[in-house]
């Protein structure tokens, strides 16, 4: 019998991984810092045309792309004359469990079966969950989700709890879990036990699965409008979301296209606190997870993160909460659509981002997703209010992540700002030198991967290491 100890499930945890996936990460793992990602990528055996008909036969993929008519004539009224891009939607909430995250199931799980698992294990608190569940489900698959849902008291915020029922209604067995350190040792535990497949959302498996996205939206743009789009905004939080769109766009010819990072600023919340858990209402999507995953992508439940958005993103926008609940309601009294917060962040950076871009550019919101009871406003604020949050209409400048709501006033209340991508950069290249053996120095390899890892340059990379250490 194997010691369940804390220190000794976690002292396991690469052996661990191994197993469950059966994917040999230790080629990876020689440096503290540097590895061949594409060499990671390839470990995924199966071609862009495969990832796509695997897909299809799971009724994944090939959703519409709809542009916001409705939305562009407003934005057009809002915007200097000659502005307001033209801003089209993704609408992955046709997906059989209603998000884009039905694209990464499906091929960890076509792989899973491959495989010979009798089942799957994924830890998670959103959306990816029921997309396991499903998948798992088409394939007579065993499905377990490891989920985060309450705080001390028991009291669980309502979007998780919906993402739990839909798991649940797809036949997984949900262990719910209250925030803390304990999931991950709990989600080891359970794959030890089972000898389940990890379906985590951050192996090449989950990422080579978004890339069909990218290629669809060219695809399709270039069929509605001649041409690939001007910019493709992503909501962000661990990073797959943005790095599979973003790979697939180039693997589709458009490198050009800008790739644009957005969250909602929950700064000063921190997402393992007991009480911080349940004053912020979004439960993804947001900075809490969007920049510490942005700044080091090797947080994650498996020894290297397939998932580096900081490689692809030439922007990182912030919108409040009260912007995104306001662009809910919006898209769905002006365009007939109701979506699920998810995708809402994006395009509540797209609507102040449009009035920047000329009339005769384009922008493609690159997800929706479905909305169940709890990812409706009226039960976030609901949920907010008896928290004691002041809800209001406003400035949403006025909003404090913890103490505040404020739903805009007026639609020219939508405001764009950015995260200082460079003090992101210099975080990891921080991160990445104190990983390093003490009396160990980086080398040209290690900084010439340092300067993939942060879309900069070899001379960026050396100017922080003399910054740091002249300090």
């Amino acid at each position: 019998m194997k010691s369940v100890d804390y220190e000794s499930v976690m002292a396991r945890r690469n052996e661990t991984m191994l197993s469950a996936l059966g994917l040999d990460y230790a080629p990876f793992l020689q440096h503290p810092v540097t590895f061949d990602y594409e060499a990671l990528m390839a470990q995924v055996a199966y071609s862009l045309d495969a990832v796509r008909e695997i897909q299809a036969c799971a009724g994944v993929g090939d959703t519409a792309l709809i542009e916001l008519r409705q939305i562009n004539r407003l934005v057009r009224k809002l915007a200097p004359k000659g502005r307001g891009a033209r801003i089209f939607v993704k609408d992955e909430a046709a997906n059989p469990s209603g998000s884009y995250k039905a694209r990464r199931a499906a091929l960890s799980l076509h792989h899973a079966k491959a495989s010979g698992f009798k089942g799957a294990v994924a830890a998670t608190s959103g959306n990816y969950g029921a997309a396991v569940a499903s998948q798992a489900a088409m394939r007579g698959l065993d499905c377990i989700v490891v989920q985060e849902v309450f705080d001390s008291l028991g009291i669980g915020q309502p979007e998780i709890v919906e993402k739990g029922r839909a798991c649940e209604v797809y036949g997984a067995e949900v262990l719910q879990l209250s925030v803390g350190p304990e999931l991950f040792y709990q989600f080891l535990r359970v794959l030890e036990e089972t000898g389940y497949f990890n379906a985590s959302l951050y192996t090449p498996y989950a990422i080579a699965g978004v890339e069909p996205l990218g290629v669809e939206i060219v695809e399709q743009m270039k069929a509605a409008t001649g041409a690939a789009p001007d910019a493709v905004i992503c909501t962000h939080a661990g990073g797959g979301n943005l790095t599979g769109t973003a790979r697939g766009l180039i693997k589709a010819g458009a490198s050009a296209c800008k790739v644009i990072a957005a969250s909602v600023d929950l700064a000063g919340l921190h997402m393992a606190s007991d009480t911080d858990f349940n004053r912020k209402h979004f439960t993804t999507g947001h900075t809490g997870f969007g920049i510490p995953f942005a700044g080091w992508p090797d947080r994650t439940d498996v020894p290297r993160n397939a998932a580096r958005a900081l490689r692809y993103m030439d922007r990182y926008l912030l919108v409040k909460q009260g912007e995104v609940f306001y662009v809910t309601e919006a898209l769905a009294r002006l365009e007939g659509l109701e979506r699920g917060p998810a995708g809402n962040i994006a395009l509540a950076a797209a609507i102040a981002l449009a009035q920047e871009m000329n009339a005769d550019q384009t922008i493609v919101v690159q997800e929706t997703e479905y909305a169940g009871a709890g990812k409706q406003p009226s039960a976030q604020l609901s949920f907010a209010r008896d928290r004691g949050i002041d809800i209001r209409r406003g400035d949403p400048e006025d909003e404090v992540p913890g103490t505040s709501v404020v739903i805009p006033d007026h639609p020219s209340r939508l405001k764009l700002r950015d995260v200082d991508l460079p003090r992101v950069r210099k975080s990891l290249i921080r991160k990445a030198k104190g990983m390093m053996p003490e009396g160990s120095a980086l080398n040209q390899e290690d900084i010439d991967f340092l300067a993939a890892e942060t879309r900069s340059v070899p001379q960026f990379v050396r100017d922080c290491l003399k910054a740091m250490s002249d300090r």
